[in-house]
């Protein structure tokens, strides 16, 4: 990130694509979150698209990464209760990515 305008576009995006895949795709994203996979977490990216994958297995990346599990409590819990619950987990997954690019902006801005 270079400039404070960049960094709320990057939040501004993934914000999008969390809210998108809770709301307007929330049944392609049910059916992707399936308990018998592994460990599962939804992505947000800056364009807006999002995508329930496992982490990266790789050298742990720079950015926060978002909840994992998210699939495991699917089929045990209520439909709204464990949309709620993901709610929460991608909330405090964005508010660590935000802090997280701000804390690398320059001084002076």
């Amino acid at each position: 990130m270079r400039t404070m305008y960049d960094a709320f576009e990057d939040f501004k995006g993934r914000r999008l694509a969390v809210l998108r895949a809770l709301t307007t795709d929330f049944d392609k994203f049910y059916q992707l979150c399936d308990p018998n996979h592994d460990n599962l977490c939804l992505y947000g990216y800056p364009n807006g698209k999002w995508k329930v994958c496992p982490p990266s297995e790789e050298v742990p990346t720079e950015l926060p990464e978002p909840t994992l599990g998210i699939n495991y409590a699917r089929d045990g819990m209520q439909r709204e209760d464990w949309l709620s619950l993901v709610s929460i987990y991608s909330d405090a997954w964005l508010m660590s990515l935000a802090f997280f690019t701000g804390s690398r902006l320059e001084k002076p801005q």
